[in-house]
């Protein structure tokens, strides 16, 4: 048999490898799929479609049970019937939808046709024309959209990113008391504790997630071009307006009396961006943490059969928050895309949003990804103490900032007539270190109070974290 790869400089050429079965593109839905998987219950096409049908038929069953247009409200078991039919939205359907799309070129009118298809099965003919009833595809797409993502935030994202909280805070009150050298600009610098930095992150992400939390999901419902023009035509008796408000709000929504032929979006530009907020906060911890790690203040906790190196077996590498960090940084470049985009549609309609929300689960799925990594990263470390006050006792020049305050308070009190305080301390510290034996020999040199002296004498660098402990106790 016939060799048809061809060789060049060693190697085979790309031209010559045989295709792969069909593979999917993206990551999220490929290596990833097992952590972000339950986001496509809401943000795929699927759950998309899924949540079409739902507000196509719940928009008949509101028009049937007001009577409108001389029909009648349907009997339980056929409200039961659709109710079903909805909820069990599965393959099959997905199939049905995707070979009705293939003629009408439209996703949203194959959905009508599907809902159409299942009123035919059960008899209901005679209320067909009331599917879709005087509704644009927006008004069906905003509602659904609408929906799935506030299931995708409120159901998948926003509790993984409490669990985040959760252990980042039980952590923050673990190392309340361990002390450490923080690092200002990189430098040594005064004293804090681990946990107490640790509960910076929380409070920073507590007040996030209170402002998504409180996130407004709006909907319209007002036909073409936001006038409720096919509606009046259809019944100039009816308050359109009311009706609107009532079916938006029935779906859990808050209305929005004024748009265009589209839901302007504001509210998911305001969401996206505050997501994105949260990821910026989390990748904030990411490289902070990586950065302890590498100090030597955390030691990974090593995991049986797991390889941090290909050619050098001693190392356990940090992957948790360097995925962690490049996901949350994929993530935001998407949301913050959609945050900007969204917000901009020519005159009453055009159609850059259409392929834009598409990508809403893409950018929740990597900042899912992300807490994901760094929920398992902050369950594989353990704070060294050890480490931190080997630190601190290398660094006594960090309590240069103590003398030179208590010397400036003396002399105001009248106890000290030392001048320039500051600069004292300056000449004696900057630029090198010095030891706990040359500090004490300068304070028990200086003109100022007993008290005030024997205050500084006792001080060391792992006792001068001021009220760090004690600031914990602001997460409640």
């Amino acid at each position: 048999m016939e060799d048809k790869r061809v060789w060049e400089n060693g190697g085979m050429t790309s031209d010559a490898l045989p295709p792969l079965p069909p593979q999917p593109l993206s990551p999220l839905d490929g290596r990833y799929r097992a952590v972000v998987g339950a986001l496509g219950d809401h943000l795929s096409e699927a759950g998309l479609n899924r949540a079409r049908v739902h507000v196509e038929i719940e928009w008949l069953l509101f028009l049937t049970d007001r009577a409108m247009f001389g029909s009648a409200p349907l009997e339980a078991s056929q409200i039961q019937a659709l109710h079903a039919f909805a909820a069990g939205f599965d393959q099959l359907e997905i199939d049905a939808l995707a070979q009705i799309e293939a003629a009408t070129r439209h996703d949203v009118k194959a959905v009508e046709y599907l809902v159409r298809g299942e009123l035919h099965r059960l008899d209901l003919d005679a209320i067909a024309e009331l599917t879709h009833f005087a509704a644009t595809s927006e008004d069906i797409n905003n509602l659904s959209y609408a929906l799935t993502v506030s299931a995708a935030v409120k159901q998948v994202w926003l509790p993984k990113l409490r669990l985040v909280i959760e252990k980042l805070a039980a952590l923050a009150a673990l190392h309340r008391d361990a002390a450490m050298l923080a690092r200002t600009h990189g430098q040594p610098a005064t004293p804090t504790t681990m946990g107490k930095e640790l509960a910076v992150f929380v409070h920073r992400l507590q007040r996030v997630v209170a402002q998504i939390e409180h996130t407004e999901y709006l909907g319209k419902f007002s036909g073409a071009t936001g006038t409720f023009a096919a509606h009046l035509a259809a019944d100039p008796t009816a308050d359109w307006p009311a009706l609107s408000r009532e079916f938006v709000e029935g779906l859990g929504l808050t209305w929005n009396p004024l748009t265009t032929q589209i839901e302007s979006h504001d509210w998911q530009a305001e969401l996206y961006s505050r997501i994105s907020h949260a990821n910026r906060i989390l990748h904030n911890l990411a490289t902070d943490v990586w950065t302890y790690i590498s100090l030597g203040y955390f030691r990974q906790i090593p995991r049986a059969g797991e390889v941090g190196s290909s050619t050098m077996p001693h190392k356990i590498n940090p992957i948790r928050f360097e995925n962690a960090e490049a996901n949350l940084e994929i993530s935001s470049a998407l949301l913050e895309t959609l945050a900007a985009t969204l917000v901009t549609s020519r005159l009453q309609r055009d159609l850059t949003d259409s392929t834009t929300q598409r990508n809403i689960g893409v950018g929740l799925g990597h900042s899912l990804l992300a807490l994901d990594n760094l929920e398992r990263g902050l369950g594989d470390i353990a704070l060294d103490p050890a480490a931190l006050e080997r630190d601190l006792d290398a660094n006594w020049e960090v309590l240069a900032e103590a003398v030179q305050t208590v010397i400036r308070a003396e002399v105001v009190a009248g106890r000290s007539h030392i001048a320039n305080p500051y600069d004292a301390l300056k000449e004696l510290t900057r630029g090198h270190r010095i030891g706990s034996d040359e500090l004490a020999a300068f304070i028990a040199d200086l003109d100022i109070g007993d008290a005030a002296k024997q205050r500084l004498l006792a001080l060391t660098p792992a006792g001068y974290t001021g009220l760090a402990s004690a600031l914990v106790d602001y997460l409640g």
